[in-house]
């Protein structure tokens, strides 16, 4: 065989298996794999950086969702796309260096890659045939990874919508205890006002139990980070910036709600934060980023509805300590993914004034 046609085979054997990984590791792995020939994360973080530059500033806000909001159905598309044209293009490479076992002969790479389309979906025109055993084999092998490709898509299709839908159930009931965008104040003055401040401590519990879902699932398949809810100023970040913040002022400003769940929710809402931001390089140094005046704000309307306050200094130094360790981090997490500005959560400067990258 000649030299050029070696080279074409193994150009064609790595291409094959650099797709066949990041299917692998992006679809049946169920945790975060990073590499830099996984197709997939390239993919998405490249587009998304062209995609928020190019809508970010459009209005109204409900149009600039609607716009953000398709980039995460039309990456996955779009992926799928890119790994079923890297494949037949790799088993066109292969097929090209093997044309000799191909009848009627290929006689160019167009041929080839024809060839490799056609066993790849399983088409089958019979217009070519495989005649020699290696050929035969790499034909069968094609076929083999076309039908598992479009199998294993479908059913990873399934999980992630499965796995948004459970993400919002959440979100929008948390949307009507505590207004729109989420706020961890308004969430415990909304309890306090509708007289549910001994709920709360099972509103932590639940609360638990989303965030490690979220973690779970949003590791193992990160393109669901840039699945936005339906609902214009609700968002899976401002949720869980509201529930942090709703445990930390239950903790350093109040007296009469009870502290475990509150803790937990805070150190459980704490990691996903940090294991999210570290995956898409988005950690940043701790920061409480609210300022003392708005810290006593706050404390004057949770006094209005009813709460018993704790010592102002004591409380701020309790606040300040615990919200340092996801603030800032939080910030950058909803900077990245263009989420509407609200009180304490994300950056408060009108979506479009800033075009911040990680």
């Amino acid at each position: 065989m000649p030299v050029a046609d070696v080279i074409s085979v193994f150009f064609g054997c790595v291409i094959v298996a650099a797709i066949l990984f990041d299917i692998f590791a992006s679809v049946i792995v169920p945790r975060p794999i990073r590499s830099i020939v996984m197709v997939s994360a390239l993919l998405r973080r490249y587009t998304w950086r062209i995609w928020r530059f190019a809508f970010i500033g459009v209005q109204p806000a409900q149009r600039r969702e609607v716009l953000l909001g398709i980039f995460a159905p039309f990456n996955m598309v779009l992926l799928f796309c890119a790994w079923v044209f890297g494949l037949i293009l790799g088993f066109g490479l292969i097929f090209f260096g093997l044309r000799s076992g191909i009848h009627p002969p290929a006689q160019d790479l167009g041929t080839a890659v024809y060839y490799a389309g056609t066993s790849l979906l399983t088409i089958g025109y019979g217009d070519f045939v495989a005649d020699s055993g290696v050929t035969r084999f790499f034909s069968i092998a094609a076929a083999a990874s076309g039908l598992a490709t479009i199998a294993v898509v479908l059913t990873f299709l399934f999980s992630l919508f499965a796995s948004f839908q459970r993400r919002e159930v959440f979100v929008v009931t948390l949307d009507a205890r505590g207004s729109s965008p989420a706020s961890g104040l308004a969430l415990l003055e909304t309890h306090a006002t509708l007289d549910l401040v001994h709920d709360l401590p099972r509103l932590f519990q639940e609360a638990q139990t989303w965030c490690a879902e979220v973690l779970d699932t949003h590791l193992a398949y990160p393109v669901l980070c840039y699945f936005r809810s339906s609902h214009v100023d609700v968002s899976w970040i401002s949720a869980l910036g509201a529930l942090l913040d709703a445990a930390t002022l239950a903790i350093a400003a109040t007296e009469d709600i009870p502290k475990g769940q509150a803790f937990l929710m805070h150190s459980v809402g704490a990691h996903l934060t940090f294991d999210l931001a570290k995956y898409f390089g988005l950690l940043a140094e701790p920061n409480v980023l609210v300022e003392r005046s708005e810290f006593q704000a706050a404390r004057e309307r949770l006094r209005s509805v009813g709460y018993a306050l704790a010592g102002e200094e004591q409380s701020w130094e309790t606040f300040c300590r615990l919200r340092s360790e996801y603030a800032g981090t939080l910030n950058n997490m909803a900077r990245y993914w263009a989420i509407t500005p609200a009180q304490w959560i994300g950056d408060r400067s009108p979506l479009g004034s800033s075009r911040h990258e990680a």
